[in-house]
């Protein structure tokens, strides 16, 4: 799905997404990733939602966001509370949604000023296939 341009370009945007990845200002990652509005994406080594461990979140509670929203893939799924229990000790939340919600919840947050950061799960393509 393509989504619409606004004034917000000069930040990290979401301008697509489907299955297989996501467009950030129009440049497409089909990888696991990161994405905060004022620093360019970065990979995020959580392939699977299976393979996140509570160290995939110290990392992004280094950039001390606001609210993570949390794309689990093609269905919603919901993270231990374990695992993110360092960002909820610090006030940071944690919202955990299918990756499509997740792209726009994230331009509709970003697009009002708030610190958030996307974490996007995109397993690799062979992973997509099984």
């Amino acid at each position: 799905m393509k989504l619409h341009a606004s004034d917000t370009q000069k930040y990290q945007t979401v301008t697509g997404y489907d299955a297989e990845g996501v467009e950030i200002n129009a440049q497409r990652y089909d990888y696991s990733l990161i994405v905060m509005p004022e620093v360019a994406p970065r990979p995020w080594d959580a392939p699977t939602f299976e393979s996140i461990t509570a160290e995939h979140f110290d990392q992004i509670g280094a950039d001390a966001p606001d609210v993570v929203i949390l794309g689990t893939g093609e269905r919603q799924r919901f993270i231990h509370p374990r695992l993110t229990a360092a960002l909820t000790m610090r006030r940071i939340g944690v919202e955990c949604m299918d990756s499509q919600a997740a792209c726009r919840t994230y331009n509709i947050l970003m697009g009002e000023g708030r610190k958030v950061t996307l974490a996007l799960i995109i397993p690799p393509s062979k992973e997509r296939a099984a």
